[in-house]
């Protein structure tokens, strides 16, 4: 076997293509977009960059034939609660099943890793935000969403049987979307529709600064100084529903206030890879153009929930079940096209946004997928994330 790092366009090529050659016999595999994985390692595309930095590697059979790849990295903002050694991370992993193979490339990443100062590995997780190429699925091996990572059943013994250790699992749940909520759902939407200093509004495109400053509000207040999230301005979340907006259907993101401020939040977009499934991993012209065809006349009968989020001071009080109860009356219609419904992951150490999501309605468990850890000092006591309150 031969690693080759990733240091010119052909080998650049080359990683990507290792997906297809593991992948591509496969029908629940969905293949990227191109340019969504070359972007992670663009560094005038990824902000990552400005905190750390990446490198990657190919490998190859005896006879040249592509057969795996992983990238490392480093990033100063990448925190966990508890954290007592510094932690760098891999991911972009691809892999023949094959032990042997799999070792050669993760004892690259460790060891290139213990140069730059890490004590540790998580993975496989991204350069850059949580919401994407983030975890290996253990459970649900069906078709990934959009920026999701999607993986052959038997990486979870190649990374397991290197030593790596489960860290947090990342509950997905999903939901027939035109079955009746659970009644304790519903009585307690009741309580708070019945209350006047209570709306609910969609957002509308054509006022996107209004519902930037909503989500800010709201965002800053649930999440903000939390597993080392930073606040976010007005300006950031703007420039986020620009980019959010060819694709952003106004029935699907849902806010609520009390006395006109805003309280809680639920952002959903449509499930777009039902759409770029027929690409091939190209976003052309040609691709651009079937793709607003498919929004017009081949739509996507999923959806899929971004995020959910209370201000503090309005948790545990059922405004999750009065905005649920909301968007019930827009989705819940003969007319809409929705037949289905996933909740983008949610950590198991968060147990609060967890029973959240058990009482939408008739939810169940749809896929599982793993963030793993690997101490590089073996005698070294092994935690797992902790819990947070």
């Amino acid at each position: 076997m031969q690693i080759i790092p990733v240091n010119n366009a052909a080998a650049a090529k080359e990683f990507i293509q290792v997906a297809v050659v593991i992948n591509k016999k496969d029908p629940n595999w969905i293949r990227p977009l191109d340019k969504d994985i070359i972007e992670v390692f663009d560094k005038k595309k990824n902000k990552a960059f400005r905190f750390g930095e990446v490198i990657r590697w190919i490998l190859k059979d005896d006879e040249g034939k592509l057969i795996g790849r992983i990238a490392a990295f480093i990033n100063k903002k990448y925190k966990n609660k508890g954290d007592d050694v510094p932690v760098g991370g891999v991911g972009f992993f691809e892999c023949i099943n094959n032990q042997d193979a799999a070792d050669l490339l993760f004892d690259n990443a460790k060891h290139w890793l213990i140069t730059k100062g890490m004590e540790a590995m998580d993975g496989p997780i991204n350069f850059g935000e949580r919401d994407r190429w983030w975890g290996l699925i253990t459970e649900g091996f069906t078709p990934p969403l959009y920026c999701m990572n999607y993986n052959q059943p038997y990486y979870v013994n190649l990374f397991e049987n290197y030593g790596f250790k489960l860290f947090y699992n990342q509950v997905c749940f999903a939901l027939i979307a035109q079955k009746p909520l659970a009644q304790k759902t519903m009585d307690r939407h009741k309580i708070h529709e019945a209350d006047p200093d209570i709306s609910f509004e969609t957002i509308k495109k054509n006022n996107l600064e209004k519902y930037a400053g909503d989500f800010t509000e709201v965002y800053n207040k649930a999440w903000a100084g939390h597993g080392g999230l930073k606040q976010m301005n007005k300006e950031q979340v703007l420039l986020l529903f620009k980019k959010m907006k060819p694709v952003m259907e106004e029935n699907l993101v849902y806010f609520a206030y009390h006395k006109g401020t805003a309280i809680a939040m639920f952002i959903n977009l449509p499930d777009i890879n039902q759409y770029f499934k027929h690409f091939k991993g190209k976003f052309g012209l040609l691709q651009k153009l079937e793709f607003l065809w498919r929004q017009k006349f081949r739509k996507s009968t999923k959806f899929v929930g971004m995020v959910f989020g209370v201000v503090p001071e309005w948790q545990g009080t059922g405004i999750d079940s009065y905005i649920i109860g909301e968007c019930r009356k827009l989705i819940q219609v003969p007319s809409y096209l929705y037949t289905d419904y996933e909740v983008q992951w949610i950590g198991d150490f968060n147990p609060k946004m967890i029973n959240v999501a058990e009482n939408f309605g008739d939810t169940f468990r749809s896929r599982n997928l793993v963030t793993y850890r690997y101490l590089f000092d073996r005698t070294k006591e092994y935690k797992r994330h902790p819990k947070v309150s």
